[in-house]
């Protein structure tokens, strides 16, 4: 399907349902790709406006903002996700977020959290292994949960909490895309996704793995997982309905 048939159905979807947040997400992302800046930043502004937990779109429409040349719209937007997303430990984005601030030379924004987290000053489940997906303090896993070199790599860099949060996601993936792990191609699929999740990107995965290129999915599949993962996970706005997109 080329980019504007894709675009256009973004766009009737959002005119049947205003408040579909994937649906402004999906159309930013398309828009990107066709080098449209400023309209995709604007969509992306619109998701955020109906899910703030969407922390990603926040990135995104900064980045949009900057390449088309508009640094104050970008400021302003930034600074807002920023909050956002160190409020909710979404550490990817609040490290993308503060890279392009300072890019643009904006000062970070200062962030005061209660409640929870002051109790315990690394923030996260307490415990002494830090996690390098979120950054925050938790558990180390009690063993590797593959016998390979991932595994190890997971073990070593994976707290046990977010390794438990994966697996939560790994399997509302599973029932939203009616994956057959039984299935090389499906396997490969919540493989991708686990990889994305745990920040294992293909370099690393080949350094783990004795050189091995890591399985890929394929396109149907990658793009709608693309999708999922750039929205911080966020499943609930689809209704059950993703796996349309891979059939």
């Amino acid at each position: 399907m080329d980019l504007e048939t894709r675009i256009t159905q973004f766009k009737s979807l959002i005119e049947s349902d205003p408040n579909n947040d994937m649906a402004y997400f999906s159309l930013g992302n398309a828009l990107l790709q066709a080098e449209r800046h400023l309209e995709a930043a604007k969509a992306f502004v619109q998701c955020t406006e109906i899910n703030k937990g969407m922390t990603k779109a926040f990135q995104l429409a900064g980045r949009a903002f900057i390449d088309a040349g508009e640094t104050e719209q970008a400021k302003e937007i930034l600074s807002w996700g920023y909050i956002e997303a160190v409020t909710r430990g979404d550490m990817l984005p609040k490290k993308a977020i503060e890279e392009m601030l300072v890019e643009i030379d904006a000062p970070i924004p200062e962030v005061v959290q209660t409640g929870e987290t002051d109790a315990n000053p690394n923030g996260g489940n307490g415990g002494d292994f830090r996690c390098t997906k979120t950054g925050l303090m938790g558990h180390k896993l009690a063993r590797p949960p593959f016998k390979n070199g991932m595994g190890t790599w997971i073990q070593d860099s994976i707290s046990k909490e977010t390794f438990e949060e994966w697996i939560k996601m790994g399997t509302k993936i599973i029932n939203e895309l009616r994956l057959d792990l039984s299935r090389d191609d499906h396997d490969a699929a919540y493989d991708y996704a686990m990889r994305l999740y745990l920040g294992l990107d293909d370099a690393l995965y080949a350094s783990l793995m004795d050189g091995k290129s890591p399985p890929m999915p394929d396109g149907q599949f990658k793009g709608v997982i693309d999708d999922i993962m750039a929205m911080g996970g966020h499943l609930e706005s689809e209704q059950g309905n993703l796996h349309t997109r891979v059939e």
